[in-house]
């Protein structure tokens, strides 16, 4: 396992702080897309990344906004600035020569999986598989779902009533490979027994089919 500390990723209005993990024979990598008020640190994201590690999958978990951005309420939720900074990460890990070759997948959790399908979307943007997780894929908007065409997997709680809606109706605009899954006895955040667990299962098997 090759861990990356302090990495820092150029992007327009500061450097982006990060770390990346690369497994031995990992062919593929993941760049994490945060929600509103989250960070690379959390641990809800930090334990999907270290399943995909276990399942041989490199990670990348990275802070989208900087410290001052991040104070400004109205920024957390700005889409295309979101989208904006996902892509600088991809440019990087495609300029990164340990990573320049590997297959690139987004996994986005709230709004951040709305900037994972916006920067999917991108003709250039070479992304192999997306997951989101308690995701609002809808912010992404008609246009962009359309154009998406890497396999997309949407993860939503069986308590979460109203993000299963918008996901059913993200799910019916999207037009590549797609699975909608509902897990059981979960909320937004998945904190309940298990539930967490299901969606690092979910999300490893996915990036593992489509990035290998």
């Amino acid at each position: 396992m090759k861990q990356g500390a302090g990495i820092s990723i150029p992007a327009d209005g500061g450097p982006l702080q990060g770390s990346m993990a690369l497994p031995r024979a990992a062919t593929g990598i993941v760049a994490f897309a945060h929600g509103s008020g989250s960070s690379r640190f959390s641990p809800r994201n930090v334990y999907v990344a270290r399943a995909l590690q276990q399942a041989g999958v490199g990670t990348l978990l990275f802070d989208l906004l900087t410290r001052e951005e991040d104070h400004v309420y109205q920024t957390r939720f700005d889409i295309g600035l979101l989208t904006e900074r996902l892509l600088a990460a991809s440019r990087w890990l495609k300029e990164n020569p340990d990573t320049a070759a590997m297959k690139l997948g987004y996994f986005g959790a709230s709004t951040g999986a709305a900037a994972a399908l916006q920067a999917a979307a991108e003709p250039d943007a070479g992304v192999a598989a997306v997951v989101s997780r308690g995701g609002r894929p809808d912010l992404a908007g008609n246009m962009a779902l359309g154009k998406v065409q890497c396999p997309t997997l949407l993860i939503v709680g069986g308590l979460d009533d109203v993000v299963i809606g918008l996901n059913r109706q993200a799910h019916a605009r999207l037009q590549c490979p797609k699975e909608l899954v509902i897990v059981p006895g979960a909320s937004h955040l998945f904190e309940e027994p298990g539930t967490l667990e299901r969606v690092a299962e979910l999300a490893a098997a996915w990036f593992v089919k489509h990035l290998a």
